[in-house]
């Protein structure tokens, strides 16, 4: 028969050490002044007992614990997946635990997720805000915040974020410089302004080229697979396509893909707003602008860690932005009419795709597409 022993508290081990509770605390809280026989004896009597502590009485003694809140769009979502695990690296190392939430880009899920991390006494918070207000109003209790990818509007609080319209003008600069003049966007809702930031950059690109914008050619508000489907197969069969594309995050280019290749037509070019595995290893490899998900973390992280330490002092920057980088690989420099350079048959493009390449591509089909946004 087996019985339920009762939870050992601070008291049994101080008891059982023949010391005070202070000084069971003090060892507990790795107080330097203990004498070492004296600690040695509490840590025994830990051991003894199974003493583990509770972090929610300790955060309330202490007035905050050791764990930092982090809210994202989607645990699914492959950037921001990327993102949180750089933030719980950076974290651990400093000795703070990340608690991870997905929002599901709804505002009172947001809202009410940050308002259990206070309430939770977190450290601080790092959140990736649906809508630059999302947090207003809310009761923070002076909780050091973090907006991360998007810009968030509480005063003095830092947003680490990616140079958004750069990276519209920056793709359809590159395909224009490599003679294209009918390019189209594949985004999702506008709403957000990591995408309204990215088609307003591109729209301002094509101004700049003198070059006319097809309305046609934005297809906005792609959010599931089937929508980039259909977005695809609607622009291959303009009276005037488009030939070349830009993909404005990275789940959309996960769909994107595919579709080019069941088509057969690899010779459209294309940019991808958002590295991804197997984007080097596709025939012709996938251009890409690479705002690094793991660095945005990493400063965010570093950021925070900052304001702790700090101790309620008001952050240096409330703006920081990360830089990114374009990396050629070749289907944003392809161009209709020279595709044998790419080692393409203009009749049949698809044809030259590697056996390597047709099982890279699909992987990708399979790969969840919803959640991602930038």
């Amino acid at each position: 028969m087996t019985t339920n022993r009762r939870r050992a508290v601070l008291r049994d081990v101080a008891e059982l050490a023949s010391v005070s509770i202070k000084t069971a605390s003090r060892v507990l809280n790795n107080d330097p002044a203990v004498a070492e026989p004296t600690r040695a004896a509490v840590v025994r009597a830990m051991e003894a007992l199974d003493y583990q502590p509770d972090p929610a009485a300790r955060s309330l003694r202490a007035g905050k614990d050791r764990m930092v809140g982090v809210v994202i769009d989607s645990v699914g979502d492959v950037f921001f997946s990327r993102m949180v695990a750089r933030i719980e690296s950076v974290l651990n190392a400093a000795g703070y635990l990340a608690l991870i939430a997905s929002s599901n880009r709804n505002e009172q899920a947001e809202r009410d997720v940050v308002q259990a991390f206070v309430q939770r006494r977190c450290a601080g918070i790092i959140v990736a805000p649906i809508t630059p207000a999302s947090l207003h109003g809310l009761g923070l209790r002076d909780t050091p915040i973090v907006f991360v990818d998007r810009i968030g509007d509480l005063p003095q609080t830092p947003s680490v974020v990616s140079d958004d319209y750069g990276f519209g003008w920056r793709a359809a600069e590159h395909l224009i410089r490599h003679g294209h003049r009918r390019i189209a966007l594949i985004s999702d809702t506008p709403s957000l302004a990591t995408t309204r930031l990215r088609q307003d950059g591109f729209r301002a690109a094509m101004t700049a080229g003198n070059l006319p914008i097809d309305e046609r050619h934005m297809q906005t508000n792609c959010e599931e697979r089937g929508e980039v489907l259909r977005a695809i197969n609607y622009l291959l069969h303009l009276d005037q396509p488009p030939t070349a594309l830009i993909s404005t995050n990275t789940r959309l280019s996960l769909g994107v893909v595919p579709a080019l290749h069941q088509y057969r037509r690899t010779d459209v070019g294309l940019i991808s707003i958002g590295d991804f595995d197997m984007a080097a290893s596709l025939s012709p490899g996938v251009t890409v602008i690479d705002h690094s998900p793991e660095a945005l973390g990493e400063e965010a992280s570093t950021t925070l860690l900052r304001q702790l330490s700090q101790s309620g002092a008001a952050p240096q920057e409330t703006l920081i932005t990360v830089p990114a980088q374009l990396i050629p690989r070749g289907s944003g420099e392809v161009l209709m009419g020279s595709l044998a350079s790419h080692g393409l048959n203009e009749e049949d493009p698809g044809e030259s795709m590697s056996t390597t390449t047709q099982h890279s591509v699909g992987a990708l089909a399979h790969t969840p597409l919803r959640g991602d946004v930038s």
